[in-house]
């Protein structure tokens, strides 16, 4: 039985991500005539009909979605074998991240630094959305690593890791006056803002809000810790950011903790494809020791 022709199966992998043969063919810089050809030729080779019409386009038949199947796991194979042979070819190491949108980006700032050498020329690119947005994307092989405040879970999302950098303990602040009532009752006394309940940290709030029976107004859910602390201080609201803030931004600021929680932490995971195990720049995050950045202030009166 003789070889399948590749550049046959690779015109019609374009044909079915296309959806059309006319934008295959512009996607390929080939006329239509040629795509077509070399279409027919694969379907003589494996006996059967891979497309057919559907309005202004085609749609692959019950043997071209079989093929298919298969051509899309050789081709994005393909693809990640090239990422990882050029990446090491580049003058400038391009490394795209997706940041959480729940997580203080304080604190990712730092972890992206061990990512960052001197030696080492990288194009760093940053994105900041959900969990889920960035999950689909590191998946699409949009990007090369995502920072977030929960695990994949690898049975489910095949392919893709996560490693656990660290968890930093959270505290409630405010403006003066401070009020009356000790901690958490005073939670009370004052509107609350939070992150928002599709943020792992949201949600713990919420199940620890409801476990001390605290009768709170929450105000608002922000998922940026900057906006929630400048509307926090703008409306006399209590607010939350991580403890160590108050050794670091909030020192010299009229802000002050009402209190923190052991009970309930911001936790940092990396999350990234197998394809990318090998790339400098994760090596380094998955293996530096960062317990001293989310130690810092944990402790302090």
């Amino acid at each position: 039985m003789s070889q399948i022709n590749y550049n046959h199966l690779y015109y019609f992998w374009q044909v079915c991500r296309q959806g059309s043969i006319v934008s295959a063919a512009e996607k390929l810089f080939l006329t239509p005539q040629t795509v077509t050809g070399q279409i027919k030729s694969l379907e003589e080779r494996l006996q059967g009909k891979l497309f057919r019409r559907q309005g202004r386009g085609v749609v692959p038949t019950e043997l071209g979605q079989l093929v298919f199947r298969y051509a899309d796991r050789m081709f994005t194979l393909s693809q990640e074998m090239m990422d990882i042979v050029n990446y090491r070819k580049e003058s400038n190491l391009l490394f795209d991240v997706g940041v959480a949108d729940a997580l203080s980006k304080r604190l990712v700032s730092q972890v992206l630094e061990t990512a960052v050498q001197d030696e080492e020329r990288i194009h760093l690119r940053c994105f900041e959305s959900t969990h889920e947005m960035l999950l689909e994307q590191l998946s699409q092989h949009k990007l090369d690593m995502i920072l977030s405040d929960c695990p994949v879970d690898s049975t489910q999302q095949e392919g893709l890791f996560s490693v656990k950098l660290g968890e930093c303990g959270i505290s409630f602040w405010c403006t003066p006056p401070l009020p009356q009532q000790p901690f958490p009752a005073c939670l009370q006394e004052r509107k609350l803002l939070i992150p928002g309940r599709r943020s792992m940290l949201g949600r713990q709030l919420q199940r620890w809000i409801n476990a001390q029976e605290l009768q709170v107004e929450i105000l608002g859910e922000f998922d940026d810790a900057a906006l929630m602390k400048a509307f926090g201080a703008a409306n006399n609201a209590i607010f939350i950011a991580p403890t160590l803030y108050g050794q670091d931004i909030y020192n010299d600021e009229a802000i002050s903790e009402v209190g923190r929680l052991d009970e309930v932490k911001e936790e940092y995971y990396v999350i990234f494809a197998e394809r990318m195990i090998q790339h400098p720049a994760v090596q380094r995050i998955c293996n530096h020791d960062f317990s001293a950045l989310f130690q810092h202030g944990q402790n302090s009166d």
